[in-house]
């Protein structure tokens, strides 16, 4: 029998606020691995007297589960999703890009923030608030768990927009992660300009279509 996985809870959030850091921001990001399309991060302060039920890591989620709660979330919490385009991922790299997102949602939260729990190992240079970085914090954290879910929820539909101006990628399905599918169509279709010149499998096509 198999244990669960515990739910993200406000611990983080809790030990800002005993610190007089009221306004608490979780960050997460989606898109670091996929071959097309931005990379889109989002920032959540969460009103903890009105806190949707059943956040949790959005890759534990059904999609039909993330759609609902990205609705209560907007209608219960302060929210900001910011992207990082493909050209910036190319010039900055996928870290460098990733920061420039969080660091956009950030600066576009409604009131502000004045600490944020960040996913991952390290916090961007010159991040301008107090903040922790949390390895698999939107498994642990309440505010990073909704962010994870908004941002993915954002991208995933930005993905089916694109797919409908380029069919044949599957990125309606795979969100331009690098599946058999996707890597089978850049055989036969070739590379579109939503995807990531810098990064592996794009890069060896268009030095194979040079020669």
């Amino acid at each position: 029998m198999t244990s669960r996985r515990p739910a993200p809870d406000q611990t983080f959030e809790a030990a800002f606020h005993a610190r007089g850091l009221l306004r608490v921001a979780g960050i997460d990001e989606v898109g670091r691995g996929p071959l097309a399309g931005p990379v889109v991060a989002a920032a959540v302060v969460l009103d903890f007297a009105r806190v949707p039920a059943g956040l949790a890591d959005s890759k534990a989620l059904t999609a039909a589960r993330r759609a609902a709660l990205t609705l209560e979330i907007a209608a219960q919490a302060d929210v900001s999703i910011a992207e990082a385009s493909v050209a910036e991922i190319d010039r900055l790299n996928i870290r460098g890009a990733t920061h420039l997102a969080m660091r956009r949602a950030l600066d576009g939260l409604p009131g502000g923030a004045v600490a944020a729990v960040i996913d991952g190992r390290d916090i961007p240079a010159g991040w301008p608030c107090p903040a922790e970085a949390v390895v698999k914090g939107d498994a642990r954290c309440l505010s990073v768990a909704a962010a994870s879910i908004v941002a993915k929820e954002y991208r995933d539909a930005l993905m089916r927009r694109l797919a409908e101006a380029h069919p044949g990628y599957g990125w309606e399905r795979n969100a331009g992660y690098p599946t058999a599918e996707h890597r089978a169509a850049l055989q036969h279709l070739g590379v579109t300009p939503h995807h990531r010149r810098s990064f592996g499998p794009v890069r060896n096509m268009l030095l194979k279509n040079a020669f």
